[in-house]
């Protein structure tokens, strides 16, 4: 169905109709209950401190377990957070915090994974890129800088890439 045949479907039908047709769109799919709950109560701040807590948890897990490292906990938050329309501020700030957990992980146990590097690279483009297309590289330019930097003085295997991305900001 396309949106055109979609928008005249709901204004033919009733107010109530269309209420109901809501409301069990609301009750069966969760993604778009958090929609609502979002566009109605956007405790941004809840999110991101939720968000950051389970990223932590991922490196530096509370309860004696082993860390799981895994990069995709991180990338759920950010598609969820971009599907709802979060500030940009926020969701940048999730990013590099992401990566700046993951670099501190590494400053005091050596990886052996080459994945482990190239997906903190893949994080830190991602980042670089959001920011520079919402317009907001000032605000995170020493962040960035201070990624990058950590990644030379690690030695990481990929750090010549971390210099050239972050000279595409300038």
């Amino acid at each position: 169905m396309s949106k055109r045949d979609l928008k005249k479907y709901l204004t033919s039908l009733p107010k109530e109709e269309l209420e109901e047709q809501m409301l069990a769109l609301y009750e069966k799919f969760a993604e778009v209950k958090a929609y609502y709950n979002f566009v109605f109560n956007p405790r941004e701040d809840k999110l991101e401190q939720e968000a950051k807590a389970k990223i932590l948890n991922e490196y530096f897990p509370q309860r004696g377990k082993r860390p799981k490292l895994r990069r995709s906990v991180a990338q759920k938050f950010i598609k969820h957070f971009l599907t709802l329309g979060v500030d940009p501020f926020v969701i940048a700030d999730v990013m590099l915090f992401t990566i700046e957990i993951a670099q501190k992980y590494s400053s005091k146990r050596e990886m052996r994974y080459n994945s482990f590097y190239k997906s903190i690279l893949n994080s830190y483009k991602q980042a670089i890129d959001y920011v520079i297309v919402n317009g907001i590289v000032s605000n995170y330019r020493e962040r960035l800088a201070a990624i990058r930097d950590e990644a030379l003085r690690q030695r990481w295997e990929n750090r010549e890439e971390f210099e050239y991305l972050f000279d595409k900001i300038g």
